[in-house]
C-alpha cells in the first residue's frame, strides 16, 4: 500500500523480483501445503509468483490472486512462458468475489499485515473463508512482532537486503527507514533501493513507501472468531511447534467446518 508521496514497491515487480524472488526458506512449507491439501489451492497475494510459480512447477492445482496489477501482469509473463497459461488475477483480498472454490486458502510472507483496520481484516478472513470448500483451511504466515522488534531505534536507516543484477551488473540495496507504533501495532517504512557500482558508489536510487499493521496470537483468534471459523491452530514455526517464543515465526490454520 501507499504512505506519502512515494510509490509502492509493488508499483516496480521487476526490482521487487532481484531482491526478493530467490527467498526460499518458506517454500518446503508452501509445497508441502499444496501437496497435502486434497484440493486446488489459492494464494492470496501472490505477488509476481515467488510462491505460485513453486507451486505451479510441483504440478499442483493452484491459483492466486494479488491487489498490485503491475505485479500481476509481470507473474502473467512469467507464468505464460513455461505455457501455465491465465493462473491469476488482479482482486482485493479484503473484497474478493471468484467463481472456484478451494482446499486451501494461503497468505505467505506477511501478506495479511496489509490489512490495516479490524475491518479490513475481517473483511479478508471472511472472503478467505468464503472460497473455501467445506473442511478446507486457511494458512497464514506472519512475522510474531516481539519485544527486540519494538526496541529497535525509529528512523535509522538499515540495509535488510543486498542482491545483484545479473544484466547490469550492480549490487542492489534495500534500505528501510522504519517508523512504528506499538498502540496501533504498526509500521510505516520508507525503503529506498541503491544500485551500487563495481566501485561501491551509490549510482542510482529508487524510493517507495509501504505500510502494514501487525497482529498477535489471541487477537488472531478473534479474528477467526469473527470471520465465523470455529476451529484454528497456531504454531511457532514451520515445524509446526507451539508459538511460545517471541522470535518465532507465527504459522496459523483455521477451517471452515
Amino acid at each position: 500500500m501507499k504512505n506519502g508521496q512515494n510509490p509502492s514497491p509493488y508499483d516496480a515487480p521487476e526490482i521487487y523480483d532481484l531482491l526478493f524472488d530467490t527467498f526460499d526458506f518458506d517454500l518446503p512449507f508452501w509445497l508441502k501445503v499444496a501437496a497435502e491439501a486434497g484440493g486446488p489451492v489459492l494464494e492470496a497475494g501472490c505477488g509476481t509468483g515467488r510462491v505460485l510459480l513453486r507451486l505451479l512447477k510441483a504440478g499442483a492445482d493452484a491459483d492466486g490472486f494479488d491487489l498490485s496489477r503491475p505485479m500481476i501482469e509481470r507473474f502473467q509473463v512469467k507464468a505464460l512462458e513455461k505455457g501455465w497459461g491465465n493462473r491469476v488475477t488482479v482482486a482485493d483480498m479484503r473484497d474478493l468475489v471468484l467463481p472456484r472454490r478451494y482446499a486451501r486458502v494461503i497468505c505467505a510472507f506477511n501478506g495479511f499485515a496489509h490489512c490495516e483496520t479490524t475491518e479490513e481484516q475481517i473483511r479478508a478472513m471472511r472472503c478467505f473463508r468464503d472460497h473455501l470448500v467445506p473442511g478446507g483451511a486457511a494458512v497464514i504466515h506472519m512475522s510474531y512482532p516481539g519485544p527486540e522488534y519494538w526496541a529497535e531505534p525509529d528512523g535509522v536507516p538499515t540495509m535488510e537486503i543486498e542482491a545483484r543484477d545479473p544484466a547490469s551488473g550492480r549490487m542492489l540495496q534495500m534500505w528501510d527507514t522504519r517508523t512504528k507504533n506499538p498502540v496501533t501495532q504498526s509500521q510505516r517504512s520508507q525503503i529506498e533501493i541503491r544500485e551500487i557500482d563495481e566501485a561501491g558508489r551509490s549510482v542510482a536510487s529508487h524510493r517507495f513507501a509501504t505500510s502494514q499493521r501487525w497482529v498477535y496470537r489471541f487477537e488472531l483468534e478473534l479474528l477467526f472468531r469473527a470471520a465465523a471459523f470455529r476451529r484454528w491452530l497456531i504454531w511457532g514455526g514451520f515445524d509446526g511447534k507451539p508459538l511460545d517464543d517471541p522470535q518465532d515465526q507465527m504459522i496459523a490454520w483455521a477451517w471452515r467446518d
